[in-house]
């Protein structure tokens, strides 16, 4: 509860600030950099090093990745059918896709299916999202907020000098090594700015009131975000023949709302920032519905 309120805080306190027009129109932008440059990387080196490897983790990693691919190539081609511009595909391919498996993960699986199954759900975000917001989506960003045609030689290039792609390389050479008390104190709270800015952030460019040309892409971005991607865990884990706390988990946490840092880096990087922006903001909004329906089906 304490997290479904802070997420609402924020949102409601950054939406204020944005009417009163304390800050400029920058400090989204700002707010932003602050998460890809210095939150993110601070959480990646805190939490990666803790993984251990082992066939538990194999179901909600499958799924995840599953969900992930399956849930991109289905954007790509609604986007080729709507003939969207690269910087709309590039949001959708970030915020249509990634989910927010931690920070309303947890919250929401915990009182929906109890603490045994917070275990999972950090398996899913670990090895599924967190993973993939630092390869999968330094790809996006690299290949879809170029202006020009961009060569594979440029992609590397943006890839390897991602803040968040540089700090998973190093954290994997650190895992299952405890680092000095003093560095994690420093990394935790650097890394607990990460949702109080992010959702600030949002709210700072939340518009209630959207364009006609976007409500298209909104709607098709939830839709694919909350319903689909749900569905398609479901389907994988029956393809596979998996059942239990696991394959719950993951149907959960498929139908999360898009991932407020997806939704960071696709307006740091000018994809779409006012789409994005919304995407994520209404998606935690109606994302409460549909998880609990979910809940009630599983």
């Amino acid at each position: 509860m304490d997290n479904f309120i802070l997420i609402a805080f924020a949102i409601i306190v950054g939406y204020i600030l944005q009417k009163l027009k304390i800050f400029d129109e920058q400090t989204p932008t700002i707010l932003n950099q602050f998460i890809i440059y210095i939150s993110l990387p601070a959480i990646i080196l805190i939490q990666v090093p803790k993984l251990t490897f082992s066939f538990d983790i194999l179901i909600p990693t499958v799924i995840a990745w599953f969900v992930m691919l399956l849930s991109a190539f289905l954007v790509i081609v609604i986007s080729r059918f709507y003939n969207w511009s690269k910087e709309i595909t590039g949001s959708l391919m970030l915020v249509a896709i990634l989910t927010n498996s931690s920070i309303m993960g947890i919250p929401i699986v915990n009182a929906y299916l109890g603490e045994e199954a917070i275990a999972y759900v950090l398996i899913y975000d670990q090895l599924g999202t967190f993973i993939a917001l630092a390869v999968y989506g330094t790809f996006v960003t690299a290949y879809y907020s170029s202006k020009n045609k961009i060569s594979s030689k440029v992609i590397v290039q943006k890839v390897i000098t991602f803040p968040p792609f540089l700090s998973l390389i190093v954290a994997l050479c650190f895992i299952g090594v405890e680092f000095p008390p003093t560095l994690t104190y420093i990394l935790t709270n650097f890394a607990n700015t990460l949702i109080p800015v992010a959702l600030v952030a949002v709210g700072l460019q939340l518009k209630l009131k959207m364009p006609k040309s976007d409500i298209a892409p909104l709607s098709i971005a939830l839709l694919i975000k909350l319903i689909v991607a749900p569905i398609l865990a479901y389907l994988v884990a029956l393809i596979f023949n998996w059942d239990g706390l696991a394959v719950k988990v993951s149907v959960l946490e498929a139908a999360m709302a898009p991932m407020i840092t997806a939704g960071a880096i696709a307006s740091m990087a000018g994809l779409a920032p006012r789409l994005s922006t919304a995407i994520v903001g209404y998606g935690i909004i109606i994302s409460f519905l549909t998880t609990y329906v979910i809940s009630r089906i599983l």
